[in-house]
């Protein structure tokens, strides 16, 4: 009985042992699991901090390096080549044909108005002088060698001399209406273009909001960045449409003036023509 009790004691001794041994290293091993935990953690807060340091490392240094390139300053001709392409090749398109058709019309007017230019006191001095010296035919010679429309309108006048005074007035309002109607040849087109390159300029801006309330209705949402683009465009097109029309306006006022001087010359000098007629009539009398 002795030994039985004697095993029973020493099994209950070793499993005590055994559990103590087991708690200790199941401690142990919590514990060793919680210093790695730590150390994984501050490992990675370190390598956090040290990739945020790099960051604004490389932030500072690229902020520094844009800084320190100096700005490329575009000239007058490449903002607006940028500013063209940035607003559509459609409209700004037909604004630019509309610019190039009008200002070829106002080159030739004016290259045209500019050979109708005659000195109207020289012309009737020397057909005074031909008349007095060589009668009609040596007047009209003076008119068929010099051009514009006075000389014209002279060598009319001159033409119908023998039918009287009266027809020599008719001949000359006739054929002077002629000659305003060839020095206002193609004013009209240029008076087109004007009115229709804003007009294309704000049908661009119609289109270009509507595109830009399709982005928010897409988007669902009303913020700039949605919107810029279409807006961004719309107001190019019609400041590019207005800056033809103003172009344009400008040359067209120039034509409209020089074309009044040169009828205002045609009017006065010819009646100082038939003056000349009546003299000359008079004085062979």
């Amino acid at each position: 009985m002795k030994r039985i009790f004697a095993i029973l004691t020493l099994t209950a001794v070793l499993n005590l042992v055994n559990t103590n041994v087991t708690y200790a290293q199941d401690a142990e091993t919590t514990e060793q699991t919680a210093e790695d935990s730590a150390t994984q953690a501050k490992a990675e807060a370190e390598a956090k901090v040290k990739a945020e340091a790099e960051a604004k490392a490389k932030a500072d240094a690229a902020k520094t390096e844009e800084e320190a390139t100096p700005e490329v300053e575009l000239t007058f001709q490449q903002v607006i080549k940028q500013k063209f392409i940035e607003g559509g090749p459609g409209f700004m398109g037909i604004v630019l044909v509309c610019l190039i058709l009008g200002l070829a019309i106002v080159i030739e007017r004016i290259v045209y108005l500019n050979m109708a230019t005659t000195n109207s006191n020289k012309l009737l001095k020397n057909i005074e002088d031909s008349l007095s010296a060589g009668g009609v035919e040596a007047a009209k010679e003076i008119c068929r060698n010099t051009k514009g429309p006075v000389a014209s309108i002279f060598y009319q006048g001159l033409d119908r001399s023998h039918e009287g005074i009266e027809m020599v007035e008719k001949s000359v309002v006739s054929y002077g209406g002629v000659q305003m109607g060839l020095l206002e040849k193609g004013i009209s087109w240029i008076s087109l273009f004007i009115a229709l390159a804003p007009m294309l300029g704000f049908m661009g801006t119609v289109i270009g909001m509507i595109g830009a309330f399709d982005a928010i209705a897409a988007a669902g949402d009303i913020s700039p960045a949605v919107v810029a683009d279409g807006i961004k465009v719309a107001l190019l097109t019609t400041v590019f449409g207005l800056i033809v029309a103003i172009i344009l306006q400008i040359f067209y006022n120039y034509i409209v003036a020089k074309v009044d001087s040169i009828v205002n010359d045609m009017e006065n000098a010819s009646i100082s023509l038939i003056d000349i007629l009546v003299k000359h009539d008079l004085s062979k009398k």
